[in-house]
C-alpha cells in the first residue's frame, strides 16, 4: 500500500493487515530481532540472518514510509539476537541475547536517541545469568526478566528483576507451581498486578499454555482460557493496548501460525482477529510488533520473521477500537483460590507418593519374645533393605543416563531443526541462483545470434569493398583512357 500524503493510514479498514510499500533502499531480512516505536518512528535492531548476528540500527518512518540507518557516534553495539529493548526515559535499553561477547551475566546496553551514542551501564544486585529468548515486561521503573535459554542451552523459568532508578538486580521467590522452563514466550503486564506468560517452547515441546503471576502476592497461577483455541507455538510476538493483549506469529519448527490472536485480558478471552494464507510473513517465527500512535490513534506495525525465509516486510492493522473493561484476570478471592487449587491438584497427580518402610512402634505392645523364627524373619529383612538400597541406585543411575540422552535428544532435535532452516534458506537462494542463470543464458544466447548476424553482416561489407575498390579501378582506367583521348585531338588541331 502507498502513502497518500502523510495520513495513509487514516483509510484503513479495521482489524486487517496491510503491506506497507516502502521507498528507498530496505534493511536487511532476519528474526529474533528488537523492535520498538518511539515517536512515530519503529527502530529495529540486531537479530540474525542465516546463522550470523546483526549489530545494525535500522529505522522506518511510519509518516514518510521510509528506511534509515544510524550511525553511532561512539560505542560499539555487538552483534545479538534474542535480545529485547525497551525505551526509558530518552534511551533504548538493550537487554541480554545471545552474542558472540562473552558474559556470564546479563549485559545493560543503551542508546542515547539524541546524541547516538552508546555504552553498558553498570548493574548492582545479583546479576542473573546471561541468556536469550527470555521476555523482558516494563512494570512502573521495573524490568521484570522471565525464562530463556543459557549459553549451556540450560531452560530457564526464573524472575529477576531490574529496578531502573538504582539499577539493581534483584531475584524473586514465587509460591505456587511454576511454569516450565521455556524461551521465545511472549509476556504482557495487566492491571499493573499480573504478569502474563504465554506459550514458547523448550528443546522438544511447544507450549499453549497460559500462567499468570499475581506480582503483589508472587503466587503462580493456570487460568484457563474462553473462547478460540490457542495453538502450541513459540517465537510468536505480542503487545497490549488497554485491556486487549495482540499475538502475531510464531510456530512450531514446521509451519507458522497464520492467525493474528486478540486476548481480552479481563475476562481471559481469546478470539481470532486475521488469518493469513500459508508462508506469509506474519505466519512467522521470530518476527516482531510494536503498537505505534498516530495522529492519537494506535497501529500495530508488525516487520521481521521466518517462515523458510527470512522477511524484511512491514505490516500494520488498525485494531478496532474496544470498550475497556474493569481488570478481571481472577474474578473472584475464591475463583482464584479455585485455579490455585486446580493447579496444586493437577501437578499433584503427577507425584509419585512415597512409601514410609521405617520401623513403627506398636505402642499396644511393650515387651516382645523374639524367638529363632523372628530373627530369621529380622535378618531377611535388613537383607531385603540391603537389595532395595542397591537398586534404588541402580534405578537412580538409569535415570541420570535418560536425563542425560533426552538432553542429547533435544540438542539433536534442536541442531536439525536450525539445520533445516539453514537448508530452507539455502535453497530458496539456490532457486534465485538458477532463476538468475537461466535469465543469463537466455541472453548468452541472444548476444550469440546478434555476433552470428554481424558476422555475416561483415562479409557482406568486405565484399561490397572489395567491389568499390573494383570499381574504382574501372574508373580510373576509364579516366586515363579519356584523358589520352582529348590530348591527341588537340595536337592535331594546333598542328
Amino acid at each position: 500500500m502507498g502513502s497518500d500524503g502523510q495520513n495513509w493510514y487514516l483509510g484503513l479498514t479495521y482489524d486487517q493487515w496491510v503491506p506497507l510499500s516502502v521507498s528507498g533502499p530496505t534493511p536487511a531480512a532476519r528474526y529474533k530481532h528488537a523492535a520498538v516505536t518511539v515517536d512515530g518512528k519503529l527502530y529495529i535492531i540486531g537479530g540474525s540472518r542465516n546463522g550470523r548476528y546483526l549489530s545494525d540500527i535500522q529505522v522506518f518512518d511510519l509518516k514518510c514510509l521510509t528506511w534509515s540507518t544510524i550511525k553511532l557516534n561512539s560505542g560499539v553495539l555487538p552483534a545479538t539476537s534474542g535480545h529485547n529493548m525497551i525505551l526509558w526515559e530518552n534511551k533504548l535499553l538493550f537487554l541480554a541475547g545471545h552474542s558472540k561477547d562473552v558474559s556470564d551475566t546479563v549485559t545493560v546496553r543503551f542508546i542515547d536517541l539524541q546524541s547516538y551514542e552508546c555504552g553498558v551501564i553498570e548493574t548492582f544486585g545479583k546479576l542473573p545469568v546471561a541468556r536469550g529468548g527470555q521476555s523482558v515486561t516494563f512494570f512502573g521503573s521495573k524490568l521484570i526478566m522471565f525464562g530463556g535459554e543459557d549459553q549451556h542451552r540450560r531452560l530457564l523459568n526464573d524472575i529477576s528483576v531490574l529496578d531502573l532508578e538504582t539499577m539493581t538486580w534483584s531475584t524473586v521467590e514465587t509460591t505456587q507451581t511454576s511454569p516450565a522452563p521455556r524461551f521465545d514466550h511472549t509476556a504482557a503486564l495487566h492491571a499493573d498486578r499480573y504478569l502474563l506468560i504465554l506459550g514458547g517452547c523448550s528443546h522438544s515441546i511447544f507450549f499453549n499454555d497460559l500462567h499468570v503471576l499475581d506480582l503483589e502476592t508472587m503466587e503462580w497461577s493456570q487460568p484457563q482460557l474462553q473462547g478460540d483455541l490457542v495453538s502450541p507455538r513459540a517465537g510468536h510476538a505480542g503487545v497490549t493496548i488497554g485491556d486487549n493483549w495482540y499475538i502475531v506469529g510464531g510456530g512450531d519448527n514446521k509451519s507458522g501460525v497464520p492467525e493474528t490472536l486478540m486476548l481480552n485480558m479481563s475476562k481471559l478471552v481469546v478470539s481470532v482477529l486475521a488469518t493469513v494464507k500459508g508462508r506469509d510473513p506474519l505466519a512467522s517465527e521470530g518476527l516482531s510488533v510494536s503498537s505505534a500512535s498516530l495522529d492519537g490513534e494506535n497501529f500495530l506495525v508488525a516487520f521481521g520473521g521466518y517462515n523458510g525465509k527470512y522477511n524484511n516486510e512491514v505490516y500494520v492493522m488498525r485494531p478496532k477500537p474496544r470498550d475497556v473493561l474493569h481488570p478481571k484476570i481472577l474474578q473472584s478471592p475464591a475463583a482464584e483460590a479455585a485455579a490455585a487449587a486446580s493447579v496444586r491438584a493437577a501437578y499433584a497427580l503427577t507425584k509419585p507418593e512415597k512409601l514410609d518402610l521405617s520401623e513403627r512402634e506398636d505402642t499396644s505392645f511393650k515387651e516382645v519374645h523374639v524367638d529363632s523364627t523372628q530373627q530369621n524373619l529380622l535378618a531377611e529383612i535388613s537383607a531385603l533393605g540391603e537389595q532395595k538400597k542397591v537398586l534404588e541406585s541402580s534405578l537412580a543411575d538409569v535415570r541420570a543416563e535418560n536425563v542425560d540422552l533426552r538432553n542429547k535428544i533435544e540438542d539433536v532435535n534442536t541442531t536439525h531443526a536450525d539445520l533445516s532452516k539453514e537448508l530452507q534458506s539455502v535453497q530458496g537462494q539456490l532457486i534465485s541462483e538458477r532463476s538468475r542463470c537461466a535469465k543469463l543464458e537466455a541472453q548468452i544466447a541472444e548476444l550469440k545470434k546478434m555476433l552470428e548476424s554481424m558476422q555475416s553482416i561483415e562479409e557482406e561489407v568486405q565484399a561490397l569493398r572489395k567491389e568499390k575498390s573494383e570499381l574504382e579501378r574501372d574508373m580510373e582506367r576509364v579516366s586515363s583512357v579519356q584523358k589520352q583521348g582529348s590530348g591527341g585531338a588537340w595536337k592535331w588541331i594546333t598542328g
